[in-house]
Formats: C-alpha cells, sequence, structure tokens
C-alpha cells in the first residue's frame, strides 16, 4: 500500500503526520476538523498552506458542500462506509476468499462521537455498505436515540436506492428475491428491515465518496486501517473496535495428574537367588503350632 501523508489543517494539533493512527487523535471529536490525506509531502504541504493569511488576517475555514434544509434540523449525524480490497476486480473476475474486506460508522451525537469498524475476508464492497448502514442502525437502538431525528450520509447509492426507492419492500414481497433471481446478502437486508421500523425520523443524503465531506472521508479512513491491521490470512477475526485479534487457539492437551509417591519410587531389579531366600526366610518367621 503507498504511503500516504496526512495534513490535519485544524486539529488538536495541526500538523502533517504519517499513519491514520495519530492523524485520528487530533480530529476524532474535535469540533469543525479539517484534514485530508495525500500521496506526495509536497501536496500535504501545500493544502496546510491554503489558509496561510498575513498576520492580524481573521482564519478562515475551508468550504464544504451545502448540506441540506432537512439535514440541517437533525440531532445527529451518522457516516457510513465499506469497502474491499479486490484482487479479482476486472472483467469478469470476483471477489476472492482472501480479499480483505471492511465497513466503519462514525455517529455524532451531541456530545460525542462513536465509530465502529469490522473487517471480513472474501466479501464485496456492496455486502460491507449494508454491513455499514446495518450496524449503524443497531448502534443507535443500543444508544436508545430510535426517537431521535437521525440523518445518514452515504456514499453507496445501492444502500440509499434500496431503502428510500422501495426496493426494499418489493424484495421482501418476493420472499426476499429480486425480480431477476436470488438477492445477495438477503440476511442482512432482513435485519434492516426488521431495524428501521424502530425509528420516527430518519433522513438520508448521498454524498461523493473520499471527496471533501469530513464525515465520510472519517470512516473510508477507519475501514481501511481496520484492513491495514487484518494481516495476511484468513486464520484471524477482527472485533467490532477495529482491532484484529488471532482466532482462539485449541485448548491445551489436559496435563496428567502428578503420580502418587508410591508411583513416583523406583524400580529395584529383584535376582531369583534373592527371592528364594526371601521366601525361605518368610517360612521361617512364620509360627507354628505343635500337634
Amino acid at each position: 500500500m503507498a504511503q500516504k501523508y496526512y495534513a490535519v489543517r485544524r486539529g488538536r494539533k495541526p500538523g502533517i503526520y504519517r499513519t491514520w493512527a495519530e492523524t485520528q487523535a487530533q480530529v476524532s471529536g474535535f469540533s469543525g476538523a479539517q484534514y485530508k490525506s495525500f500521496t506526495t509531502a509536497s501536496a500535504a504541504t501545500a493544502f496546510m498552506q491554503e489558509t496561510a493569511k498575513p498576520s492580524g488576517a481573521k482564519p478562515t475555514t475551508a468550504k464544504r458542500p451545502a448540506t441540506p434544509a432537512s439535514q440541517q434540523t437533525a440531532a445527529i449525524t451518522v457516516y457510513t462506509d465499506g469497502g474491499s480490497r479486490n484482487t479479482g476486480n476486472v472483467a469478469g473476475g470476483h471477489v476472492r476468499n482472501g480479499d480483505k474486506a471492511a465497513w466503519a460508522y462514525r455517529i455524532e451525537l451531541p456530545e460525542r462521537v462513536v465509530t465502529g469498524s469490522a473487517g471480513e475476508f472474501g466479501a464485496s464492497n456492496n455486502r460491507m455498505e449494508i454491513m455499514a448502514f446495518r450496524n449503524a442502525l443497531q448502534r443507535l437502538v443500543e444508544l436508545h436515540q430510535t426517537q431521535t431525528s437521525i440523518a445518514f450520509v452515504l456514499d453507496s447509492r445501492y444502500v440509499l436506492n434500496a431503502v428510500t426507492q422501495g426496493w426494499l419492500a418489493g424484495w421482501k414481497r418476493r420472499g426476499w428475491k429480486r425480480s431477476a433471481g436470488p438477492l445477495a446478502n438477503a440476511e442482512l437486508w432482513q435485519d434492516v428491515d426488521r431495524l428501521l421500523p424502530q425509528f420516527t425520523q430518519l433522513q438520508y443524503q448521498w454524498t461523493k465518496g473520499h471527496a471533501t465531506n469530513q464525515g465520510n472521508v472519517f470512516v473510508d479512513h477507519l475501514l481501511n486501517e481496520t484492513m491495514d491491521q487484518m494481516g495476511s490470512t484468513r486464520h484471524q477475526s477482527v472485533k467490532k473496535s477495529g482491532t484484529v485479534t488471532p482466532k482462539k487457539t485449541p485448548a491445551a492437551t489436559p496435563v496428567d495428574k502428578p503420580q502418587s509417591a508410591a508411583s513416583q519410587a523406583p524400580l529395584t531389579h529383584t535376582t531369583p537367588e534373592q527371592s528364594v531366600a526371601d521366601i525361605a526366610k518368610g517360612l521361617r518367621d512364620l509360627p507354628f503350632r505343635g500337634h
């Protein structure tokens, strides 16, 4: 993977960082954070210098795309994203078993930010996009935020169309099948269908992926960080927090209980002559009664 340069123009400590972990520490939960990744140091430096102003000038912030009026009223904003490093992504190719994939979400509550991410081998982009959306819904339920106004911001038209264009309802009517045949990831869509009715005020917005929307950029970096931690073998599982842990090793073979003192005593070798002598001695020691 190519080296990246993360330029934090506005954060806890502005500067250029070489890892996402360092960058995340500067921007996560920081109101109005401005940051972007680059493939060269010069580009990152140019980004940092864009806000340079003569002494005494008022600071300015980067412009963001206009936010729809509906989203401005939402108390909570949620960003979700999914991705796959598909080595078989060519004409006629398929996802391979060893390909890394991951999902991530960012829930911006009034007082805090909640994030989550996990990875899976051999999964498609669409599967990860659905999982990001489903898991964000589930986390909101756990946070008791089903009656709050919530705006979802996604870069997946597939997920948005399924929810807003009636695709989900159509698949459900057909027994979780498409009109053209089987429905991929039907079990995930069933979860989404179960979760959505629990919410009273949901809004949706599409955004261009990995561009200027900082929330979308954040979840993209988070899921890529998860894939970076997945290693190169399928014999791993990834926790929801995004950290990678190896599968549990088989239980150790039980250790035999310690032998008793008698069984631990060394064995002695007895010759036939010694055996005869011992028997004769025993006979002499036996008490005999006269007749």
